[in-house]
């Protein structure tokens, strides 16, 4: 009697790391990507391994991550859609207050603005963003929702006084750097804008100053091939290149300002390279090593500095529809 063929293995889908890039209102891009993704990624070719941010990027990160740890991807994509309409400026006072501040940067190059440390005003934004957060995602849940098979979370900050780079994660041992309310605040917290946050013995500002955001961590340390991603994927938000030259005061400021925050960027992709090449050219045979293919999803808008500040309803739907546009052109082109 002939035995049926056996067929064969459906090969195991392939493991991503979604590194979202800091970059304040902007980072509603990146809710828009990740909306998309979380929507209609085809989870029989893909598999969400962890995801990583700083600042902006962090909070689109730990929302999607929710989502996945609720095992309803969708839901995630609604909690990023719910968190954008509630940072954004929609009251009357708030929107004054919106327009007056971008509108203050916008014109630095000829007003004389006073520098006010964020220790003389009130902590009213920095309270507003950690009950948003709250409402947003359930920080005491997280210990019962958490398993080993569940995707990574790292978030990016630096010690102020040790000058550390820090990062938080959801796998950490020490509950000093697992993620919390506090560690998203503090990769958020800007200095012109925000306190350093407390945490544990340390004083954390915004990641951008670090990693910005977290990649080696995906592939550092003894764990076997398949307990790291076979690509990254980044979603930039400040672009690598521009069509004219600075000249401008505000325009060198804005140029300098999305050269910083690349800089940790591709420091951290350097090293995912550096370790690629060693392996092609049989450098490096460990069983452990693997190679890690980047993919890049860029906001390929030219903005300037003042609207990474910039809250108004209108910009912050533009940014998010751009972003579910480009991560639909982006998931078309992997067919």
């Amino acid at each position: 009697m002939t035995q049926s063929p056996v067929p064969p293995a459906s090969p195991r889908p392939v493991s991503v790391a979604i590194a979202c890039q800091g970059g304040g209102s902007h980072t509603a891009f990146t809710a828009g990507v990740l909306q998309t993704v979380l929507r209609e990624l085809d989870t029989s070719r893909y598999r969400i391994h962890g995801l990583s941010g700083t600042s902006g990027g962090a909070l689109c990160a730990a929302l999607a991550w929710y989502g996945l740890l609720l095992d309803n991807p969708g839901q995630g994509a609604k909690l990023l859609e719910s968190f954008w309409q509630a940072m954004s400026a929609t009251q009357l006072p708030d929107l004054v207050g919106n327009q007056f501040l971008v509108g203050l940067q916008r014109n630095r190059n000829f007003l004389a603005l006073p520098e006010i440390s964020p220790y003389l005003l009130p902590n009213t934004g920095q309270d507003f963003l950690a009950k948003t957060l709250r409402e947003h995602i359930k920080f005491e849940r997280l210990h019962e929702l958490l398993t080993a098979a569940s995707p990574t979370l790292m978030v990016g900050a630096v010690d102020v006084l040790s000058g550390d780079f820090t990062v938080f994660n959801s796998k950490a041992s020490h509950p000093a750097f697992a993620i919390s309310v506090d560690a998203l605040l503090a990769s958020a917290a800007i200095p012109e804008l925000f306190r350093a946050v407390r945490i544990g013995k340390g004083v954390y500002w915004d990641g951008l100053f670090s990693q910005n955001p977290p990649i080696r961590g995906f592939l550092s340390g003894h764990g076997s091939r398949d307990a790291k991603p076979d690509e990254i994927w980044v979603i930039q938000i400040n672009p690598e290149t521009r069509s004219r030259e600075p000249q401008s005061a505000s325009d060198i400021d804005d140029r300098r300002n999305e050269l910083s925050g690349n800089l940790s960027l591709n420091q951290e992709l350097y090293f995912v390279r550096q370790i690629n090449e060693w392996r092609q050219k049989k450098w490096l045979d460990a069983d452990h090593i693997k190679h890690v293919e980047i993919r890049h999803i860029p906001l390929e808008l030219e903005l300037d500095y003042p609207s990474k500040l910039d809250r108004s309803p209108e910009f912050i739907q533009s940014l998010l529809a751009e972003g579910r546009r480009q991560g639909s052109e982006f998931l078309g082109k992997l067919m």
